[in-house]
């Protein structure tokens, strides 16, 4: 890469470290970017309401990605465009995952609504949603305008299964991936990563050859393939790693700052003046 203009970062396991908190040395580097005259913004698998404490702490104005890029808004909550699952292939997953071993999540125009309580993962959600749920078995009642399916479970290998049952059954009426190992989302069709960047680039005004991004799972590879630069988290799935152009160190090790520091800063001070 010769010409750096943005640099979208994924959030969990990524700009956060596992106890969900961002390092002042993260948002620091975020800071010598953006005087660098790099901007610098978020897409997540998080809805909205997730991101906005963090678009505040790291001093961001300009739009962020939510549901992996398939709703994108202003940090003070003005939706730019916002892409739904279609209600046919809302009703088919949730008749797929609906299973005892399975928690299933909605997210309806913003809203946290889920099928039973789950003590484990309510606690982690909440944290990285900013939100409480509400507790409904019907979530059939909530097929139109839904932003995200979540299928919850300890059990990594038969999710891992169900992922690809769900992707089947759905075809391209949905996107379907896991945003970590207990987790299997389904979202809009171009609610993913990869034209989740070719939303956020055009909203830069920047061409998708000038952006980096980072990420550390599986999720994350679709924007790798779109970007400019790819960068992976150390901690990452093999795969993950192998398909990035550079690989940097863990969330907890500060790895964003590192790559910040270490990748694309001398990227910039490299560029013709």
């Amino acid at each position: 890469m010769k010409d750096l203009r943005l640099f979208i970062s994924d959030i969990d396991g990524t700009l956060t470290r596992s106890d969900k908190t961002i390092s002042p040395a993260v948002v620091d580097a975020v800071h010598r970017l953006d005087a660098a005259g790099v901007p610098f913004t978020i897409i997540s698998a998080r809805p909205p309401s997730g991101l906005y404490w963090i678009a505040e702490k790291l001093g961001l104005t300009r739009p962020i990605g939510a549901y992996n890029g398939g709703t994108i808004v202003e940090p003070d909550g003005t939706v730019v465009f916002a892409e739904h699952v279609p209600a046919d292939a809302v009703r088919e997953v949730l008749a797929l995952i609906d299973r005892p071993d399975v928690t299933i999540w909605l997210f309806h125009k913003g809203r946290w609504i889920a099928q039973r309580p789950n003590d484990t993962y309510d606690d982690r959600e909440r944290k990285s949603v900013s939100q409480e749920p509400t507790y409904d078995a019907n979530l059939e009642a909530y097929a139109d305008s839904v932003d995200k399916i979540v299928a919850v479970s300890d059990d990594h290998a038969m999710l891992a299964d169900l992922e690809a049952e769900v992707e089947r059954a759905v075809g391209d009426r949905a996107t379907v991936g896991r945003s970590q190992l207990y987790y299997l989302d389904i979202t809009a069709p171009k609610a993913n990563k990869g034209d989740g960047v070719l939303a956020l680039a055009r909203a830069f005004g920047v061409s998708v050859e000038q952006v980096a991004v980072i990420g550390d799972q599986r999720n994350d590879m679709p924007m790798f393939r779109e970007a400019g630069l790819s960068i992976a988290m150390g901690q990452g799935p093999e795969e993950v790693l192998a398909a990035a152009t550079h690989v940097t160190a863990s969330n907890d090790e500060d790895g964003v700052a590192q790559a910040i520091d270490t990748i694309l800063l001398p990227i910039v001070e490299a560029r013709p003046k």
